[in-house]
């Protein structure tokens, strides 16, 4: 009785975690524009940066570590976006990132705009006289004492793939002080091993400087939000049915139906090769088709009106004309 009892518990709690899995949203990022801190950007690293790359590798990592969303992989992303010529300027727009998002067949796509990014520093003096305040030079007794702020600011919003409704939006801030530090290490200089070449936000040399630790503070918060509003996705029960379009001899099989229908990577799809089809005799209008399940399909690449994946199952190898449709 008691082996009985624990199976069952075992069961349902698997049962649990798998239905809990199911509930996930799918989503994608895409970096953010950071056009209106660009000039900030060069005069810190002495040239253009993408930080809205190196802080949506930031974002992603948050996400995917707090579990709530299920996340596309950043190169398919990339993928996609240069298929499509994607350009900087189309970070922002729902509709851009909405069409991009269907492709990719996610529930939602992120977009976000980097608002601050840098420093605001606060520098008094005291004693030395009026000189002092005049040329920044301090005479007997005088002293200047200098604080680094470094403030980094994002908005960021979820988008509907569907209507390219703008689901949730929010704003985080992060920022860090130190006293008579630059924002890219001590002594107030801003060059670092950053300023060479691309920046790396995942490095431990970058998330030890000032603007760093602003910059974690504010992603951190980001996600921590975006997560909140994982409830604001609407839950969609999509009803794939399609055909069989082309069948390799290595068991790659590609079907007539995309994201347009719904179609996503992961998807498992069953393949029926149908019998016969019962029409209405009135009409001619197809009711249902009769036939039997021979296998199915795991989807691994998607676009907007076909995808591929491969065939497992033991009625057969498949052909083209099978029926495809959504597993039960």
């Amino acid at each position: 009785m008691k082996f009985r009892i624990i199976t069952t518990v075992v069961v349902f709690l698997a049962l649990v975690s798998a239905a809990g899995a199911q509930q996930k949203r799918r989503v994608a990022v895409i970096d953010f524009d950071y056009a209106t801190v660009q000039s900030q950007v060069s005069t810190i690293y002495g040239t253009n940066q993408d930080v809205g790359k190196g802080i949506v590798d930031l974002l992603v990592d948050k996400l995917v570590s707090d579990g709530v969303f299920s996340v596309i992989d950043r190169n398919a992303m990339s993928k996609i976006i240069a298929e499509q010529n994607f350009s900087n300027s189309d970070r922002a727009d729902p509709n851009s990132a909405a069409k991009i998002g269907r492709i990719l067949g996610v529930d939602a796509i992120i977009v976000g705009s980097i608002t601050q990014f840098g420093r605001d520093d606060k520098s008094t003096s005291v004693g030395g006289g009026a000189l002092g305040n005049v040329t920044g030079r301090f005479g007997v007794g005088g002293v200047r004492k200098t604080q680094a702020n470094a403030v980094v600011q994002i908005t960021a919003r979820m988008i509907n793939t569907s209507t390219a409704e703008i689901l949730a939006s929010v704003t985080a801030k992060g920022e860090s002080t130190r006293s008579g530090t630059g924002l890219l290490g001590a002594g107030g200089s801003t060059a670092g091993p950053e300023a060479g070449g691309g920046i790396n936000m995942r490095s431990s040399n970058f998330a030890n400087t000032i603007l760093g630790e602003a910059v974690t503070k504010c992603v951190a918060d980001l996600g921590s939000q975006l997560d909140s509003k994982a409830s604001a996705l609407p839950v969609t029960v999509v009803q794939v049915s399609g055909l069989v379009a082309d069948v390799s001899p290595d068991g790659t099989i590609i079907i007539n139906v995309g994201s347009r229908a719904g179609v996503k990577v992961g998807d498992r799809l069953d393949i029926k090769r149908e019998d016969r089809v019962i029409r209405d005799p009135a009409t001619g209008k197809a009711l249902r088709s009769i036939g039997d399940a021979i296998g199915s399909l795991t989807i691994t690449e998607v676009d907007e009106g076909s995808a591929v994946g491969k065939f497992v199952g033991g009625g057969g190898p498949a052909k083209v004309g099978d029926a495809v449709s959504t597993a039960k």
